[in-house]
């Protein structure tokens, strides 16, 4: 644009000197006093054309300066906007992480109180071993493996497996069963039946049950973040329910944290809900009241009373498909459950449904399994036909482990006699 410009200037400028020499010619001055005029017509010119040039030059470079200036002004408005955002973020973060704080000390609260209470129940029974009235390698086989539990729980090696719950005939994952699963010293599985029997003699179950749900409430909250709409069925055992000393703390940290009520079950087995008393009655309450939800599994007896499932605001009942399928019989030309022969077996399910109870086939390892289920008008099933429990992976478990080093210096300061 400029070069045309000086080009435009300097045609027009020529013109001009032409225009005044022609007419100094013209006039009688002949071709010297036109030859003078031109030159001096043309010096003129290039004399007008640079001081316009500089000023046309002033004029750009005061545009530029312009620019700039609006520019840094721009940069200096985001950079104010960045400054304020930063701010924000901190404040956020700073509040986050207070709030993470607050959460995490009430959980450490809880298992300390757990591990000591755990640390003193296997003294006891590491001291009565020896009035059992077992031989003496049943005695030392018992405190060797109560031990490796012990060492197990100190050192956090704790595993969470989680089982597909899918919808019928959809196979869509909509909850999932959660699992524990210890390791000895040298990373071995331990499989339930190696240490179940003695555990559950020793009153140990109940401290691993409660282990699992600290993880489970924080695989529900990894969930949440990703939008994953699934529930978690978590093992709680009775004796949690009615101890004095871990429930009102407990209670205290879902109360905190009853967002997630939708998505995490507890579950008990039929036995236990059995043997409930007026105390685990009443915690019972206060979940529900929370909006947690409750699972019935290890149904062994199909004669329920549903009208008290309905108080205790147990909503699913598990029943294996072995057990569903040996209940049916034939009355008078139409299948029925032999605990219920006044319906139709295919009416099992909407029956369950009328007290808020849905059920849950489980143990499904076939085919032809999912098609006398779906006979039934079941709704959900779960079993290795479907998937098999599957442990969470490592870098996603310790985000669900307590502090490093915790469980083991929290066992040593309280059970520093072993």
């Amino acid at each position: 644009m400029r070069k045309i410009t000086v080009a435009l200037l300097s045609a027009a400028y020529l013109c001009l000197a032409l225009t005044g020499a022609l007419l100094l010619w013209r006039s009688g001055g002949g071709w010297g006093a036109g030859v003078a005029g031109l030159m001096g017509g043309l010096g003129l010119a290039f004399a007008l054309h640079n001081l316009v040039e500089r000023n046309i030059e002033r004029a750009r470079l005061d545009s530029d300066i312009g620019a700039v200036r609006e520019a840094h002004l721009i940069i200096v408005d985001q950079i104010e906007q960045m400054q304020i955002r930063l701010n924000t973020l901190t404040e956020t973060v700073h509040d986050d992480v207070e709030r993470r704080s607050e959460e995490l000390t009430g959980e450490m609260r809880m298992l300390e109180d757990l591990v000591q209470r755990m640390s003193e129940t296997l003294e006891e029974r590491l001291k009565a071993a020896g009035g059992m009235g077992l031989s003496p390698h049943q005695e030392h086989q018992t405190a060797a493996l109560l031990d490796t539990v012990r060492q197990a729980l100190a050192d956090n090696r704790v595993d969470l497996y989680l089982q597909p719950v899918v919808s019928l005939p959809q196979r869509r994952t909509v909850f999932y069963e959660s699992f524990s699963r210890l390791r000895d010293e040298t990373g071995r599985i331990m499989m339930p039946a190696e240490y179940l029997q003695v555990t559950e003699r020793e009153g140990l179950v109940s401290a691993i049950d409660n282990l699992l749900l600290f993880r489970c409430v924080q695989i529900v909250r990894r969930l949440a973040k990703q939008d994953r709409k699934v529930g978690i069925f978590c093992n709680i055992a009775l004796g949690s329910l009615g101890d004095e000393t871990f429930f009102p703390q407990f209670l205290e940290f879902l109360s905190e944290n009853k967002d997630m009520s939708g998505a995490l079950i507890f579950e008990l087995g039929q036995a236990a809900f059995k043997q409930r008393g007026s105390v685990e009655a009443r915690n019972m309450a206060k979940l529900a009241d929370l909006g947690f939800r409750f699972s019935l599994d290890k149904v062994t007896d199909l004669e329920l009373d549903f009208q008290d499932l309905a108080r205790a605001d147990v909503k699913f009942l598990k029943i294996g498909a072995d057990l569903l399928l040996a209940q049916l019989l034939d009355v008078e030309g139409r299948q029925a459950l032999k605990s219920l022969r006044d319906i139709q077996a295919s009416d099992f399910a909407g029956f369950t449904r009328r007290y808020g109870v849905e059920v849950i086939a489980e143990k499904v390892e076939t085919e032809r399994q999912v098609v006398d289920v779906l006979e039934l008008d079941i709704g959900y099933g779960q079993g290795h036909l479907f998937g098999e429990p599957r442990a969470i992976k490592e870098q996603v478990l310790a985000e669900a482990d307590p502090p490093a080093d915790f469980m083991r210096s929290t066992m040593r300061r309280r059970a520093s006699g072993w």
